[in-house]
C-alpha cells in the first residue's frame, strides 16, 4: 500500500506526496529485471517509472529495418525467464520486444509500472533521507532509486554544417520514421557501427541509390543466424535442461574468449584473418577491399556480425564514402576527403549518449551537485553500482559494466544481486537510514578498473571508440569475466559504505553500525562478515518471503520460470 510523504520540509517538499520504497527509472531489461528481483526478495512497494507508453527500452526505441541482436538468444534472456522458443538462434527486435512484454506480463509487472513518466529531476533530501522526484506526470518521493535508463537510451547526432537546411529526410536509426517510404530514393547512411551494417543490407534492394558514409571501418565476422527448428524448441520446452546446456555452451565459450581481449590482444591475430576472409568471399574489388579493412587490432572497437554487409557493399546501387560528413550544402553532402554526393534522405547511425548519460543532469545529490558535474572528468562508480555523494542511489549498467563479447543481461543480473543484498543491508541496519559510498572506496575500485585496462585491446589496439569518454579514458567495458563480475557484486560490503541516519544527521562508518549490531544480537545467528572487512553484520532471519512468481505456461512466448539456468549458476 502506498504511504504519503507528510511534514516534508526539504528543498521543495510539499505534504502529501505519494512515497515508495523504490522507485525504478526505465523498462527495458534493467528496469524489469529489477522489478522481478524486488517482488522476488519480497518487495512491492515500488514502481517503475517509463518515459514511453510501452516497455521495451532499446528495443523498443530500436525498430529500424534488419534490427537485431548480435548475441544468441538463449543466452540473451533472464536466467530466471527462459524462453524455449526463440524463433532463431540471433532473434530480431520483435521477438525480443515480444519477450520483455510478456515478462512484465509474466510477473505481474504491470500494475508498478507508470507510462509516460519521464523523471524529469530527483533531488536528495538530506533532511528526510529520501529522493524527491519530478516525473511528467507529478511528484513523490522513494527511499531508494535504482537508475536502469541504460547507455544505449539517448540518440547522438553529430553537429553537421548546413543540417538544419537540409531540405529531405533525417533521422537517427533509433528513431526510425516507418511512415517515410526509402523505396526509390537516394539515401546516406552516416556511420558503420552495429546499426548500420544491420540497415545497409535491409534497405539496399529497395532504395534507388544508397551511399554509406564510413569514418572508420568495422571489423565484421559471420553471423552464423538461422531458424530455431521445430524440434529443437519441443526438447527444449520438454527437457529443460537441454535448454539449460545450450544456454551454459554459450556462455562458456565467450568466457574462455576474454583473456583475449583482456590480456592477450596479440592472440587475436588469427580472429582478424579470419575476417578478412569473410570480406574476401564477397567483396572482389581489390580497391573496395582495401577501404574496409581496418587499420586497428580486431577488438578494439566492437567486433560486428553480419552475413549480408559485405553482398550489400559490392551491390552496383550502393556506393561507399571512406570519408566522414564535413558538411551539408542544401541537398548535397561533402565527405571530409570533398566528395559531394546529393540526397533525398539522411539516416544517422551515430551511436548514443554512452559516456555523457543524460540521465546524469538530472540527479541532484546531497551535496546540492548534478551526478553530471560530479562525472565531469569522467564515470566512476562503485563496482559499477553507486556513486560518491549520491546516498540510497544505484544505477544497472553503470560505468565499467559494458561488454565485448557476450550477453549484457549477465552482467544485470549480477548487478541485481547487488541491489537486493543493498536493500536487504538498509533493512537491516534499522530505521530511517541511507547508505553512502566512501569517495575512497570508489576511488580504489575505480583505479583498480582503470589499471586491468591498461593491457586491454580496448585500450592498446590503436583505434578511437565510443568506448572512450572525452579525456581517452575507457569508462564502459569492464576488463573481466562475466563471471569475476558476479563475485565481486554478490554481496554489499559495508566497510565501503557510510551509514546515514536522521536522528542526528550524521555520517558513521557502515562497520561501526554493523560491529554495535553485532554486539546487540550476540546471542541470536551468527553474524555475516562483510566481503574485505573484519567487522560484521548482524544476520537477522528475512521477513517471510512470498514464492517465486510463476511463470504462466500458456503455449505463447513459452516463457518457464523456475530454474536459474547454467549461466546463473556458473558465473
Amino acid at each position: 500500500m502506498r504511504r504519503k510523504a507528510a511534514g516534508m520540509g526539504g528543498k521543495g517538499g510539499r505534504e502529501g506526496r505519494e512515497h515508495v520504497r523504490v522507485a525504478v527509472i526505465g523498462s527495458g531489461f534493467g528496469g524489469l529485471g529489477a522489478a522481478v528481483r524486488l517482488r522476488r526478495e519480497g518487495i512491492t512497494d515500488f514502481v517503475v517509472l517509463e518515459r514511453a507508453d510501452s516497455v521495451g527500452g532499446t528495443w523498443r526505441d530500436n525498430s529500424y529495418p534488419g534490427c537485431a541482436c548480435d548475441v544468441p538468444s538463449h543466452l540473451y534472456s533472464f536466467s530466471f525467464a527462459p524462453n524455449p522458443d526463440w524463433p532463431r538462434t540471433f532473434s530480431g527486435q520483435p521477438a525480443i520486444r515480444e519477450y520483455l512484454e510478456h515478462v512484465a506480463d509474466t510477473f505481474g509487472l504491470r500494475r508498478h509500472i507508470r507510462l509516460d513518466s519521464e523523471v524529469r529531476m530527483m533531488r536528495w533530501d538530506a533532511d528526510e533521507l529520501h529522493w524527491e522526484i519530478e516525473t511528467a506526470q507529478g511528484e513523490l518521493t522513494a527511499d531508494v532509486v535504482v537508475s536502469a535508463t541504460g547507455p544505449l537510451s539517448e540518440p547522438k547526432l553529430p553537429e553537421v554544417p548546413g543540417l538544419a537546411g537540409f531540405p529531405g529526410k533525417v533521422f537517427h536509426s533509433a528513431r526510425w520514421d516507418h511512415d517515410y517510404d526509402l523505396s526509390g530514393k537516394r539515401v546516406a547512411m552516416i556511420g558503420t557501427g552495429a546499426s548500420a551494417i544491420q540497415i545497409v543490407p535491409a534497405i539496399a534492394p529497395d532504395v534507388e541509390r544508397l551511399t554509406l558514409f564510413q569514418r572508420t571501418p568495422p571489423w565484421v565476422m559471420p553471423r552464423t543466424d538461422r531458424a530455431i527448428s521445430t524440434v529443437e524448441r519441443w526438447l527444449h520446452r520438454q527437457l529443460p535442461f537441454t535448454r539449460a546446456a545450450r544456454r551454459g555452451l554459450l556462455w562458456g565459450i565467450r568466457e574462455l574468449q576474454v583473456s583475449a581481449f583482456t590480456k592477450r590482444p596479440n592472440q587475436l591475430g588469427l580472429v582478424e584473418a579470419l575476417a578478412k576472409a569473410n570480406m574476401a568471399r564477397s567483396i572482389k574489388d581489390p580497391e573496395l577491399r582495401a577501404k574496409l579493412t581496418p587499420s586497428y587490432r580486431i577488438g578494439c572497437k566492437r567486433i560486428l556480425l553480419s552475413s549480408e554487409y559485405y553482398p550489400a557493399l559490392a551491390r552496383p546501387n550502393v556506393d561507399l564514402v571512406a570519408s566522414g560528413l564535413k558538411e551539408i550544402r542544401g541537398s548535397v553532402l561533402v565527405a571530409a576527403d570533398g566528395t559531394e554526393t546529393e540526397v533525398d534522405a539522411i539516416v544517422f547511425g551515430t551511436g548514443f549518449h554512452v559516456t555523457d548519460m543524460p540521465i546524469a543532469d538530472r540527479v541532484v545529490g546531497a551535496e546540492g551537485r548534478t551526478l553530471a558535474d560530479q562525472w565531469k572528468d569522467g564515470m566512476q562508480s562503485l563496482r559499477g553500482a553507486t556513486a560518491a555523494g549520491f546516498p540510497n542511489w544505484m544505477t544497472i549498467i553503470g560505468p565499467n559494466t559494458g561488454l565485448g563479447n557476450s550477453s549484457m543481461i549477465l552482467m544485470i543480473e549480477s548487478q541485481l544481486n547487488y541491489m537486493a543484498d543493498y536493500l536487504r543491508q538498509l533493512g537491516m541496519l534499522g530505521g530511517k537510514v541511507a547508505l553512502a559510498a566512501r569517495p575512497s572506496a570508489v576511488n580504489k575500485w575505480n583505479r583498480q578498473v582503470q589499471a586491468r585496462m591498461e593491457r586491454t585491446v580496448w585500450n592498446t589496439g590503436g583505434c578511437t571508440s565510443w568506448y572512450l569518454d572525452a579525456n581517452g579514458r575507457n569508462t564502459t567495458v569492464w576488463p573481466g569475466t562475466t563471471g569475476e563480475f558476479r563475485r565481486e557484486t554478490r554481496s554489499v560490503d559495508l566497510a565501503e559504505y557510510e551509514v546515514v541516519r536522521t536522528r542526528d544527521r550524521e555520517r558513521v562508518p557502515a562497520v561501526a553500525v554493523a560491529t554495535a549490531a553485532t554486539a546487540a544480537t550476540a546471542a541470536g545467528p551468527k553474524p555475516r562478515r562483510s566481503r574485505g572487512s573484519a567487522a560484521g553484520t548482524a544476520a537477522t532471519p528475512p521477513a517471510a518471503v512470498p514464492p517465486e512468481p510463476r511463470a504462466a505456461d500458456d503455449g505463447g512466448a513459452g516463457l518457464a520460470a523456475g530454474g536459474a539456468g547454467v549461466a546463473e549458476g556458473a558465473a
